[in-house]
Formats: structure tokens, C-alpha cells, sequence
């Protein structure tokens, strides 16, 4: 393939797709005559009254309208004489309207103030069923946050998590496939393994399928179609748990809207890439004395996927996602405040991936090959989630939310596992293959395509499971001032207690077929029996409960907290002989009583300027059989942050000591798959992250918006004690080995120009070398995967009121690296990928 002509065309269609929208645009420019006049004003956000770029004020009568700049100003020039209504508008933010007279020959001027909206719920009650509170509460938390919102999301329109999350400082990620679907996401050196060490929510709500009894998360929520997405460090998130010592990610979901709207979004790429998303909803439709609200939506997407399967075949997924809201609430001006959201998800997904890699000699020559063993490997998926939340606000200093939910997962990842080379000989897992073709020369060459010599040859098996969980979990939030000390000063109070039953399992029913290899294609020689590979049951039932405290006194506010865990974890373990389950399963039970204390800081030395320092405990349930302990650490954290106008900034210093690391047997990780836990002893984490904000184009005065984003985080993590392990990944650990699969430098850098109608903006993301087993020192070639930048370019351009068309290139460089050499082999990136599309909304 010529690559150098390919990205010249791939990039002279975007320019001529901005091009055309620029023409499209001067061609339907308004010529402003005698007899009318112009609107012009400035949009705010309310509360912090700072200025919102980008809103899209327009008359609603009339097809036209105009963006606000960097400064939040506005102006719609050729407006007939007569009264019109305004409306502003923007994607996250409550919509507002606004009566203006026109005069000939003159200016109107008009003032917005919008108010951002993540829910449908009196302020305090968001506040406490997000992370972060939104763009504003964010800078007022005592420790590490993040929060990104609709337009930071629709920039870059990312369906792929991780590209995302290597924008946030503190957050390591390890991708596997490319396009995100299972991401492997790790906070301030917990490991990354499946997202098992970090409490992963939906609105609020736990979604990993069986965060207690196996925390591997094999379903992650579809970034494409969620409102903002928020991170949460340091010790305030110890409300967050189970897993307390990294951090929690909380992903929101679209609200209902405001008022009765709709938008669609048709997406078309490289490498058959296609997505439809579109959703619909309306609000205050009156049900006697309550007000309805309703949203419906739905995201399809489908790939064939970049790498090339010897002897042809699909290598992508194709996903269905659905999503709908139901919300009843108290009409405005009632004396009491009630809402019940009713909320339903449902995600199928067909993904045709592997475990199997590459060895680094066919790497070098082929990085997107994919060998002929792994052409029966398909991931088979279905997420149903059904919740119901209640919110109450008795008076206007108490309220209680409570919620009701329940999961249900069910995956089978049908897929190549060991290959023998004689009839009845030992099989080889494909991670010792891999990791030694030579040694094994005759079992590789079947994986690539030779003819075998024994009908046993290849062993796929059914990696077949079924999660289910439901939980009750309820938050009281009590809010009052005294006076200070001699009257001088306001004390403010805030006390939230909150506490959640929760039930999770996880049932593995697996088995094994046998594959012959005839010249490259794979045929089945026995159909294995369910049942009779793997076969037990795992649960846990937890109750945990947690006080938090806030006293904000003039620029000081403190913020303590207790978290209680109880946790039973139980596994039946029937066996392989027993696929009926008509015998007595051994049994393994652990039980376990956790405090887990924490306190914040947060000193604001100017309206600007703050500094905040936390301490608390760091915790993560052992499983339920072997000699595992739970997970165990005290992290410190000091930082400072600054914000104005058009800028923030925050530097982050943090220390995690483990008195006991915990690492799992995961098959993703390159182990059997057991999901057996090990001791790793005593770790260090010492690490700083920075961020910075700012938009030039406010602060040059350039009038256009000008946006730029810079993060950086350091991690050194070593081994503070010597073992020999059976967690590969760790093997024989020596005091110093630095943690495999960290890396020890990572940053990004985003920059974009928004002009009214058109948006341009670049993002690169950087990956510093990391090795994949414990050591220290240099990296020999056999452990490290070499660091990488990648640059990903979107442009958008609005040619309607109501529509806008978008390209983007992924890897514009078209970078071939490695992400990782796990589960067996080694793993390329995204290659360079070109998408264009259409978004509506009405």
C-alpha cells in the first residue's frame, strides 16, 4: 500500500469537506440594509459568571443566528424590524429564551446566564450523585478531580475510552484491541489489569458486572453516547468504594431534555466503519399534579476492523446500545420536591478478537497480521441494567436519594487457548507460544497455518460466563450554617451519610472444542461437553455504609470521612466432572469488617488560588480462596490549583504506600485465567500529575477561541520487599523492580481554533517505554514496550441552524507501535483512520 499517497488523499478530502461548509457559509451570509437592525449581547454561565464560548444564539423564528466568542459575546447582524424570541443554546446546559424588540437601523442587546445541567434535581442532589458537582464544583473539591463535559466530548468524538482518559493526569491506561472496548484503566500506579482496581459507575451506580466477586471489568459503558465523564482522586472519594486506593470514574449518561428536542448523528470511516446515534425526549408534560419526562436513544456502530486475518475474515464488532429514561416530578412551585427516574440499558455486542498476538519478528514485518489460529475467536456479549432513583428534598436544607438497581452480563468469548503438536502430547497455552516460537516450533507453525498432524491440535474454548448483581443504596445530605467564631463569619455544614446493600456473582460454565489445522483452514474434530472445563459459582454480599463531613470556614474548608465495608465472598466450585451440578461443590468462604478513614483539605489563599492536602486509606477486597489479603495502602496528596478567566491550572504530588499489593490470574493479563489473587508485599507509588487550561484567544483577545490543554503525569512504583511469584507479571520480584505495565512518563497536549460556525482541533498523546515484568534498570528488548506519540486531528462546520458536518483523522502520522505484550504476543495500535459525518439536531 502506498502509504504517503493515501494520507495525502485522506487529508485532501477533509480540507475539501471544510472547504465546501466555508463556501456553503459565505453564501448564506446575511447583507445587513437600512431596514434592520442587529442583536448582540454576551452569554455567562450562572453562578460563576464567567463567559461560555461556542453557544449557539440564534432567533427562533428566522434561520439565522450567530456563536458567542472566546468573551461570550454575540452579534446577529440583518434582523428584520419586529419582536423576536432568542434562544441560546448548548449541549449540557439548560436552554433559555428571551423576548428582544428590533429596531431599524439599531441594536438590541441581550443577556444570558446559563445554568449547566446534569440532572434534573435540585443542585445539592447532583452534588451528590456525581463525582465532581460539573464544570463548577469541581474546583472546589479537596483533592484530584477531573471533569469532561458535552463539548470536550463532542470535539473529538470519541467512542474509544482510552483516548480520552490519556488526557486525564493520574490515569494509566493499557489498550488491547484498538478501538477501546475492553480498556484496561489503572489511577496513580493501582495496575490496570480489566479495570479491576478502580470503582467504575454509571450515574452514580456501579456498573462493572461483579465489582465485588470478580472486579475484571468485561463490560465498560459506551463513551459515545454518555454527557460527561468525571474522575475522582484522593481521599474524598473514599464515598466512592469498594476500591478507595486509586480513584473512582463515573460516566453520566444523556439527561432528559429541558424541552422537547432531538439529534441524530450518522458517522461513516475507514475500515467499514459506520455509527448511527440518535436520541429524542421531552420534559414538563403534565400527569396531573406531576410533570413527564421522557428520553430514548440508541447508538449502532460496526467496524471490520484494521488488523488482517490470515486467509480473510472479519476482524472488527459490531454494537448495539439502548438506552431510555422515564422520569416523573413534582410540577414547579409544589411545596414538596419529588422525582422518580425510571432508567433502562441494554448492550449487545459482537466482537471478532483474540488473545492471540504476534511474535516481535512478525511484528516488525506484518503489524497488522493476525495469525490463521485465530479465526473461529469471537466475543459474543449482552448488558441488561434497570434502575429506578428517587429523590426527595422534605425542606430546603435535607435531602434523601434513594436508588434501586440491577445487572445482568452474560459473555462468551469463544477462543483459541492451547495447541499441541502430536496426537495426545502436552498443549501449549498461546502466551509460553508466543513467548518462544522456537522452543515450539511445530505448535507455531500450525497457529500460522501448517497443516496439523493430530486432530487435537488446537483447543478453543468456551471462556463462557454469567454476571448478575442488584443493589439499594441511599444518601442523606443535611446542609446548615452557625456563626463563627465571635460572629465574624458564616460556618457552613454539610453532612452526607450514605450506605448501599449489594449483591454480585459470577457463574463460569466452560468448555473446550478441538480444532485440526488443514492448510489454513480451521475445522472442529470434537464438540466439548458444557461444563467440563471450568464450573463454579462465585458471590458476594456486601453492605457498606460511609459519613462524610464538610465545614467551610471563609477560605478554609475541611473535609473528614469514615468509610465500613462488610464483605462476604463465597465460591462453589462443582468441577469439571460435574457439569449437571448434582454433587456437593467445595466451598471457600472469606469474611471481612473494613474502616476506611480519610480527611481533605482545601485552603483558598485567594478567589483564584487554592492549595488542598488529603490523607486516607486505600483499600480493594481479596478473593475469596488462597491465602490473598485485602488490598491495603495509606496515600497522601498535595496540590494546588489556580482558575480564572480563560485559565486553570493544578499540580498534584501523591504518595501511595501499600502494606500489601494485590495482583489477580487474569487470562487478559497474560495468566490461566483462574482469577486466583497473590500478595505482592510492600509497594511505593510516588508520582505528580499537572494540568493546565487555557484559552488564547480570550486572553490574546484574537476573537476567536483559541483552546489548549496540557497534562503530564510521573509514576515511579516499585517493590519495597523480595518474593518469588506466581503472577507472571511479577515473577522473581527483587526490592526496587519497578511495576510492570506503567509507565513511567505519560502526557497530552490539545490545541484547537473555534471560529463561530468551524472548529479545528488537534490532540497528542504521549506514552513513555514500560516493561512488561518487574525489574529495574534498563529494559531488556524481550520486556519493553517502547513509548509512542500519536495525533489525532477533528474539524466541524456548522452549515445550518440545526446541522453540522465533522471529519477526523486517528494517528495522522500513521504510527505503528506496540500497546502491549499481552495476553500472548504483541499488540499494535490504532493505525491511521479516517472518519467523516453528519450530526442533526432539532
Amino acid at each position: 500500500m502506498n502509504h504517503v499517497y493515501d494520507f495525502t488523499q485522506r487529508i485532501s478530502i477533509f480540507a475539501t469537506v471544510l472547504l465546501a461548509c466555508a463556501v456553503v457559509w459565505m453564501a448564506a451570509a446575511p447583507v445587513v440594509t437600512a431596514q434592520e437592525g442587529t442583536i448582540e449581547g454576551r452569554v455567562l454561565e450562572d453562578g460563576v459568571e464567567q463567559p461560555l464560548p461556542g453557544v449557539n444564539v440564534y432567533i427562533e423564528s428566522l434561520r439565522t443566528g450567530a456563536a458567542s466568542r472566546p468573551d461570550g459575546t454575540f452579534q446577529i447582524t440583518g434582523v428584520p424590524a419586529g419582536e423576536y424570541t432568542v434562544v441560546a443554546s448548548m449541549v449540557g446546559f439548560a436552554r433559555q429564551r428571551q423576548t428582544v424588540a428590533v429596531a431599524a437601523g439599531e441594536t438590541a442587546d441581550v443577556a444570558f446566564a446559563l445554568r449547566e445541567v446534569l440532572s434534573e434535581v435540585p443542585e445539592l442532589v447532583v452534588e451528590r450523585s456525581t463525582l465532581t458537582g460539573g464544570r463548577r464544583g469541581v474546583n472546589e473539591i479537596p483533592g484530584s478531580a477531573a471533569y469532561v463535559g458535552p463539548q470536550e466530548l463532542d470535539r473529538y468524538n470519541d467512542s474509544d475510552m482510552l483516548r480520552l482518559l490519556r488526557t486525564v493526569p493520574g490515569v494509566n491506561v493499557v489498550d488491547e484491541e484498538g478501538y477501546g472496548l475492553r480498556p484496561n484503566i489503572g489511577m496513580r500506579g493501582t495496575g490496570t489489569e480489566r479495570s479491576s482496581k478502580i470503582t467504575l459507575m454509571e450515574d452514580g451506580i456501579l456498573t462493572a458486572p461483579a465489582p465485588y466477586a470478580a472486579p475484571a471489568a468485561y463490560y465498560v459503558p459506551t463513551l459515545a453516547r454518555m454527557q460527561a465523564a468525571e474522575v475522582r482522586k484522593g481521599s474524598s472519594q473514599i464515598r466512592y468504594g469498594p476500591f478507595t486506593t486509586g480513584g473512582a470514574l463515573n460516566l453520566i449518561s444523556r439527561r432528559i431534555p429541558g424541552e422537547r428536542s432531538a439529534a441524530a448523528e450518522l458517522l461513516a470511516g475507514s475500515d467499514e466503519n459506520r455509527r448511527v446515534h440518535a436520541w429524542a425526549g421531552t420534559s414538563g408534560e403534565e400527569l396531573g399534579p406531576l410533570r413527564v419526562g421522557v428520553l430514548v436513544e440508541t447508538l449502532q456502530e460496526r467496524v471490520e476492523g484494521f488488523k488482517r486475518l490470515d486467509g480473510g475474515g472479519d476482524t472488527g464488532f459490531e454494537k448495539q446500545d439502548y438506552h431510555a429514561k422515564l422520569r416523573f416530578r413534582s410540577a414547579p412551585g409544589a411545596s414538596l420536591f419529588q422525582s422518580l427516574t425510571l432508567k433502562a440499558v441494554q448492550v449487545n455486542e459482537t466482537s471478532n478478537e483474540t488473545y492471540l498476538g504476534l511474535t516481535r519478528e512478525d511484528f516488525a514485518r506484518t503489524p497488522f497480521r493476525r495469525y490463521a489460529g485465530s479465526q473461529e475467536d469471537v466475543m459474543n456479549t449482552e448488558f441488561q441494567s434497570f434502575s429506578a432513583r428517587h429523590v426527595i428534598q422534605p425542606a430546603s436544607f435535607l435531602d434523601v436519594t434513594t436508588t434501586a438497581y440491577t445487572h445482568e452480563f452474560a459473555r462468551n468469548w469463544y477462543k483459541l487457548d492451547r495447541v499441541r503438536a502430536t496426537e495426545g502430547g502436552p498443549a501449549v497455552g498461546i502466551s509460553t507460544l508466543l513467548d518462544n516460537p522456537e522452543t515450539f516450533a511445530d505448535e507455531f507453525a500450525i497457529v500460522t497455518g501448517a497443516t496439523s498432524p493430530n486432530d487435537d491440535a488446537l483447543q478453543l474454548k468456551n471462556n463462557n460466563r454469567a454476571y448478575y448483581a442488584f443493589g439499594l443504596q441511599q444518601t442523606y445530605g443535611l446542609q446548615f450554617d452557625t456563626d463563627g467564631i465571635g460572629g465574624a463569619d458564616v460556618v457552613e455544614h454539610d453532612v452526607e451519610v450514605g450506605w448501599r446493600y449489594h449483591y454480585d456473582e459470577i457463574d463460569r460454565f466452560q468448555w473446550v472444542d478441538l480444532y485440526r489445522m488443514d492448510d489454513g483452514r480451521l475445522n472442529r474434530t470434537e464438540r466439548g461437553t458444557p461444563g467440563t472445563e471450568s464450573n463454579r459459582i462465585q458471590d458476594a454480599r456486601t453492605f457498606a455504609s460511609y459519613v462524610q463531613y464538610r465545614l467551610t470556614a471563609g477560605r478554609l474548608s475541611v473535609v473528614p470521612g469514615l468509610r465500613y465495608e462488610h464483605i462476604d465472598l463465597a465460591r462453589e466450585n462443582f468441577g469439571g466432572d460435574d457439569p449437571e451440578r448434582v454433587g456437593t461443590p467445595s466451598r471457600d468462604e472469606k469474611t471481612l469488617d473494613v474502616w476506611i478513614p480519610g480527611i481533605g483539605v482545601d485552603y483558598k489563599v485567594t478567589d483564584a488560588f487554592s492549595t488542598f492536602a488529603g490523607v486516607h486509606k486505600g483499600f480493594a477486597p481479596p478473593g475469596p480462596t488462597g491465602q490473598s489479603r485485602e488490598e491495603e495502602s495509606v496515600n497522601y496528596e498535595l496540590g494546588t490549583r489556580y482558575h480564572t478567566d480563560g485559565v486553570r491550572l493544578q499540580a498534584v504530588g501523591f504518595f501511595n504506600d501499600y502494606s500489601n499489593l494485590v495482583g489477580a490470574d487474569l487470562a487478559a493479563a497474560g495468566g490461566g485465567g483462574t482469577l486466583d489473587q497473590f500478595n505482592g508485599g510492600d509497594v511505593e507509588v510516588l508520582g505528580l500529575e499537572l494540568e493546565g487550561q487555557a484559552d488564547l484567544g480570550y486572553l490574546l483577545e484574537l476573537g476567536v477561541s483559541v483552546p489548549l490543554q496540557l497534562s503530564y503525569t510521573y509514576t515511579d512504583a516499585t517493590f519495597q520487599n523480595a518474593f518469588d511469584s506466581d503472577f507472571d507479571a511479577w515473577g522473581e520480584v527483587a526490592v526496587g523492580d519497578r511495576l510492570p505495565y506503567l509507565p513511567e512518563h505519560q502526557g497530552s497536549a490539545q490545541l484547537g481554533v473555534e471560529a463561530g460556525r468551524f472548529a479545528v482541533n488537534a490532540r497528542a498523546l504521549l506514552v513513555g517505554e514500560m516493561r512488561t515484568q518487574a525489574g529495574q534498570g534498563s529494559i531488556p528488548m524481550e520486556d519493553r514496550i517502547d513509548g509512542f506519540v500519536t495525533v489525532d486531528v477533528t474539524g466541524e462546520a456548522q452549515v445550518t441552524r440545526f446541522a453540522s458536518v465533522f471529519a477526523s483523522v486517528r494517528n495522522l502520522t500513521d504510527e505503528v507501535y506496540v500497546v502491549a505484550n499481552r495476553p500472548a504476543g504483541l499488540r499494535p495500535g490504532l493505525p491511521q483512520t479516517f472518519r467523516i459525518g453528519l450530526r442533526t439536531s432539532f
